[in-house]
C-alpha cells in the first residue's frame, strides 16, 4: 500500500466553500444578531412601572380563599 499525496489530490478549496464552517460559524453568529436586535427592542419598549396599589384586606380575599381550601382536609 502506497502513501498518498496531498497536494496530488487536486485544488484545495478556500475554506468559505466548506458548509460545515458555515455551520459552525452560522449558529453563534445568529444568536449574537438575535441578542442585538433583543437588547434594541429593549431599550427602545422599555416596560412601564405600575404603580404600587395598598394591599387591602378585600383585594388579597381571593387569595386567602385558595389558601384556606387547600389547607383544609377533606
Amino acid at each position: 500500500m502506497q502513501a498518498q499525496d496531498l497536494s496530488s489530490s487536486g485544488p484545495v478549496s478556500p475554506w468559505w466553500r466548506y458548509g460545515m464552517v458555515w455551520l459552525a460559524l452560522g449558529g453563534p453568529a445568529v444568536v449574537v444578531i438575535a441578542s442585538v436586535v433583543t437588547l434594541v427592542i429593549a431599550l427602545m419598549h422599555p416596560d412601564p412601572v405600575l404603580p404600587v396599589r395598598a394591599a387591602t384586606a378585600e383585594a388579597q380575599q381571593p387569595a386567602v380563599q385558595a389558601r384556606n381550601h387547600a389547607a383544609t382536609p377533606r
